[in-house]
């Protein structure tokens, strides 16, 4: 049909109209859409995401941050290896395969597990053990402990906690095992602390760090006479601080007794792996179950730890939670999987054995040296080696103390431990942040207090250790050892040094490593205490800035930074060649002189404040006399200049001048006199210390000559400084071997007469002119 031309444009023009419309609030809901995303939403999910490069980049960011980081967690990075990407590809294949279909996913799941477990028993030498793979290294040990509660009460999984109320279930664990492992184990099982017991270690024979078996078959008898039921004992093949293994052979042999359960776990399971193998370690493989951290061992990261055990009933297993039926939690074993065909029976018997073999190197090392006590078991065969400063205490000779130290025990006070706790703590960070690929810690033990540990299969596989590095750590040792000793002597004598001298007040801080605390000791004039304490810190402050500022050897600091005393000087480790009693002496004096020139400083503001006041005073006084002289027809303004002009009026300057040195006003009619400004008299000498020792070129700030260094004695070297002094004061004309008679004498005095008189002539010709006169008229009159 023909439409009117007028009709079809105006539609037209309708359409675009109604579009425009439509496009302006789609264009408003979509701003407003723009505005909620950017409001309400995180910049990372905002738009159509990121893409993989972005991502990484932002991981990357993440892993190390803008600033550097520690060497030893660069150096940890670096050292992944082939075998650490291997487990990292695990991860990986494990979520891949996870979305295969559950026929295939079970029988791969299957055949991964099946093969990993038999490789682990045959490895660690525990036959026919089933395996449970976890993710923290205390869940297996905590799944052991429901097995043997289903298998020592039949009805629990129907009663529940009134089985256990009625027959009280006891937990045994050693108390050198680690912190807290037996409060976790009651908490996650739901059972009260006295359900935990703690066997104390041996203290009459063998190592101080094995569990006491005669006290443990007497608690076990104690708690079955209360009608308590012994459930599970936990026992160490290297334990967590010195690495020590229980007796386990008469540990198995006390749970059959009881019928207990026993749980081995220590790092000394790893050489189980090895060739030979002590009869303590091989013991553990007729325990009940074991617990193996491979990711360290191997140095394997993010792969799971292994609980190995032997149980008949397999619904009981399930019904601890040792196994599952879901296969995708079979899949944990996969990463491991991988890395043990990676490496190869080689492999992990070559990576265990170099773990011992730096154990061993360290540890004939540290026989050779003084005052290192190690803490190791009989056999030699420990991966872990713990060792300590000790020194006797005492100002013994030292030769034959070297001869004792690691064979007789010395007994020492608390006070004298803790220093020897705090100079190994030193001795530990010292040795690590020298060298970090060591893995050297500090540890914490019950008997020996602060030691330092070095446990290579926990570190060495992560950090690449290597047998340099350990004859490098002995090095730093070597280094190490004479300021330790030289500083734990002078202590003794830098305190009765401190406690002699007045000024100073000596700080005890047994946590300081170092020679000592010192305080100068401010002296009040009836000040509050808040502002005693201001000008205490201020004095103390500016001392340790002035000591830092001579050239030594020494380091002052305000000590740790928590923990530590407030307005004190802390005085770092030092060496045997150390002089205290001018290093004490320098503090003292540097102390006055500071606490002078603050007092000197306050009583000049104090006087210069009150000379003001004079000056007003005198000035307003002297304006009053002025007034009186000139009268009163002077001051009026126009009366006044013409009287002055007709009658001058003559008036003396006066002024006043303020002398810093007397504090006091003083007249100026002296300068206008003389037309010089006085000097009045000589204000005091600015306090300086007066202990400023002469020091040979090159010579450090308290050092002082050591007998055997030079072959000389101090004596001999003052007879010998003074012999130069008095070869610089003969005459010229005398050879050095020469001694001056009287005749000799009386002809050197005439020398230095007519030499004197010569100087004086010579002198009244360099005269000027003006003065020659003067002094010509002078001897006329």
């Amino acid at each position: 049909k023909m439409v009117d031309p007028t009709l079809a444009e105006m539609g037209k023009n309708l359409n675009e109209a109604m579009k425009m419309l439509e496009d302006n609030q789609r264009k408003v809901e979509e701003e407003n859409e723009k505005k909620y995303t950017r409001k309400d939403i995180p910049g990372p999910l905002q738009g159509s995401g990121q893409d993989m490069v972005s991502i990484l980049q932002l991981v990357q960011n993440l892993m190390h941050g803008e600033e550097e980081e520690e060497t030893s967690q660069s150096y940890r990075l670096q050292n992944v290896g082939e075998q650490g990407h291997m487990a990292l590809l695990g991860h990986s294949l494990a979520a891949y395969i996870s979305v295969l279909d559950r026929e295939k996913l079970r029988k791969l799941t299957t055949r991964i597990l099946s093969d990993t477990t038999l490789w682990l028993c045959r490895l660690f030498r525990y036959e026919n053990g089933s395996a449970y793979y976890h993710e923290d290294d205390r869940e297996g040990l905590l799944k052991i402990c429901r097995l043997v509660i289903h298998t020592r009460y039949e009805d629990y999984t129907l009663e529940g906690f009134n089985v256990l109320y009625t027959k009280q279930p006891v937990i045994y664990i050693s108390s050198a095992a680690r912190t807290g492992l037996g409060q976790a184990l009651c908490n996650q099982l739901g059972l009260p602390l006295s359900c935990m017991c703690r066997v104390p270690c041996n203290t009459m024979f063998g190592s101080q760090h094995q569990m006491d078996v005669a006290l443990l078959d007497r608690l076990i008898k104690d708690d079955v006479e209360f009608g308590k039921l012994p459930l599970l004992l936990v026992a160490n093949a290297g334990t967590p601080g010195a690495g020590h293994t229980d007796k386990l052979g008469r540990l198995k042999e006390l749970c059959e007794q009881y019928k207990m359960w026993l749980h081995v776990e220590g790092v000394n399971l790893a050489t189980l792996a090895l060739g030979y193998v002590s009869s303590s370690v091989l013991a553990a493989t007729k325990c009940d179950s074991m617990t193996l951290t491979l990711g360290s061992w191997l140095g394997l990261p993010a792969v799971p730890a292994v609980t190995l055990y032997r149980h008949e009933d397999p619904s009981l297993s399930l019904a601890a939670g040792l196994m599952s039926s879901q296969p995708v939690e079979k899949l944990r074993a996969l990463p491991l999987w991988l890395s043990l065909q990676y490496l190869g029976h080689d492999g992990i018997v070559e990576r265990i054995k170099h773990a011992s073999q730096l154990s061993q190197r360290l540890l004939e090392n540290l026989k050779n040296l003084d005052f290192i006590k190690t803490s190791v078991e009989d056999e030699l065969s420990s991966p872990v080696v713990v060792f300590k400063f000790f020194q006797e205490y005492s100002n013994r000779d030292q030769t034959s103390h070297s001869a004792q130290a690691s064979t007789i025990p010395h007994p020492i006070t608390s006070n004298e431990r803790h220093i020897y706790d705090t100079f190994n703590q030193w001795l530990g960070e010292q040795l690590a942040q020298l060298v970090p690929a060591s893995g050297v810690d500090v540890v914490e033990l019950e008997d020996e207090g602060t030691c330092v540990r070095f446990s290579p299969l926990m570190t060495s596989a992560v950090l690449g250790t290597e047998i340099q590095d350990i004859d490098q750590l002995v090095d730093c040792l070597k280094m190490k050892i004479p300021v330790l000793t030289s500083t734990l002597q002078l202590r003794e004598e830098f305190e009765q040094e401190v406690r002699r001298t007045v000024g100073l007040l000596y700080i005890e801080d047994l946590g300081w490593p170092g020679l000592g605390v010192v305080r100068y000791n401010y002296h009040s004039d009836g000040k509050n205490d808040d502002k005693q304490e201001k000008e205490l810190e201020k004095i103390n402050t500016e001392l340790l800035k002035k000591l830092n500022e001579l050239e030594s050897d020494l380091t002052f600091s305000l000590g740790p930074e928590f923990g530590g005393q407030k307005n004190c000087v802390y005085i770092g480790m030092v060496t045997e060649d150390l002089d205290v009693s001018e290093l004490v002496e320098t503090i003292a004096a540097t102390g006055r002189e500071i606490e002078e020139n603050s007092r000197l400083l306050e009583n000049m503001t104090e006087v210069v404040r009150k000379g003001i006041q004079e000056a007003q005073l005198q000035l307003q006084k002297a304006n009053e006399e002025r007034l009186l002289e000139e009268g009163l027809l002077r001051q009026i303004p126009v009366v006044g200049s013409v009287l002055n002009w007709f009658s001058p009026f003559q008036a003396s300057p006066k002024g006043r001048t303020f002398n810093l040195t007397a504090g006091s006003l003083e007249s100026t009619e002296s300068m206008y006199v003389s037309k010089a400004q006085g000097t009045g008299s000589t204000p005091p000498p600015t306090p300086t210390s007066s202990i400023a020792k002469q020091r040979l070129p090159g010579q450090k700030a308290f050092k002082r000559s050591l007998r055997s260094s030079d072959g000389f004695s101090e004596t001999s070297s003052i007879s010998h400084c003074d012999d130069l002094d008095k070869l610089d004061q003969r005459p010229p004309n005398l050879s050095p071997g020469q001694e001056q008679g009287p005749l000799e004498m009386e002809r050197a005095e005439e020398q230095s007469e007519v030499a004197q008189a010569k100087t004086d002539t010579e002198d009244i010709h360099k005269l000027p002119p003006d003065c020659t006169k003067a002094e010509d008229q002078a001897s006329q009159r």
